[in-house]
């Protein structure tokens, strides 16, 4: 958290999946099994506290930032279904257009002509925006890294704070549709089989919710 006049503070919760944790994911941030089961909190306590803070500062007024934010509010939305909890649209009731940020959408809005293989992801995002990190692969570091983008697009760019917070959130909306259905028409036209190119392929451009699938269709 960062803002109203308090020193920065960080949240951070350890949740236990009940699943088995993938080896490869946890040579990436080191969480096993093991640690998940002895550390971690109830999922759906957890859950429940964390969109109830999330909500509250939304409430107040204050962003919440992200980096593809459609993933994140998406996987949040699901999990809170699933464990019978309040959703956030509920912990929001009025506000349909809370101050949400999206450094991904912006930065693919403002920045329209990155050259390279993977370098929209965070890291070399980061470094186009002069944003250095010491520490990667957690969940902290990845919070920490959107946010710094974030302030670094408004810095750079006048025209986004020059929004407010209704403007810029139909223009995220619109801005990943458009993103998204031309990512949509390379898979389908450009692609070669090896890229995953596919006549039919769909990407939804839904933002910042994007709907479940339909009877195993793809989203």
């Amino acid at each position: 958290m960062r803002g109203g006049g308090r020193p920065d503070a960080t949240m951070s919760w350890l949740i236990n999946p009940g699943v088995p944790i993938p080896p490869e994911t946890t040579e990436i941030h080191g969480i096993d099994d093991a640690k998940a089961t002895a550390e971690g909190a109830d999922p759906k306590a957890a859950l429940d506290e964390i969109a109830g803070r999330l909500a509250q500062a939304l409430l107040y007024g204050m962003p919440v930032v992200a980096f593809n934010l459609a993933y994140d509010w998406t996987v949040l939305t699901r999990e809170l279904e699933r464990h019978g909890l309040p959703s956030m649209a509920d912990r929001l009731p009025g506000l349909s257009a809370p101050a949400l940020v999206d450094s991904h959408v912006i930065d693919k809005q403002v920045d329209k002509y990155v050259r390279g293989t993977g370098r929209r992801k965070l890291q070399p995002t980061c470094e186009r925006y002069g944003v250095v990190l010491e520490d990667w692969h957690t969940a902290e570091a990845d919070a920490l890294a959107a946010l710094l983008i974030a302030e670094a697009q408004f810095e750079r760019y006048p025209q986004l704070a020059a929004m407010g917070p209704q403007q810029l959130f139909a223009a995220q909306k619109a801005w990943r549709a458009e993103q998204q259905a031309g990512l949509q028409r390379w898979f389908r036209t450009e692609a070669t089989a090896e890229q995953g190119g596919d006549r039919n392929k769909v990407i939804d451009g839904s933002w910042p919710l994007v709907p479940a699938p339909r009877d195993g269709g793809e989203s």
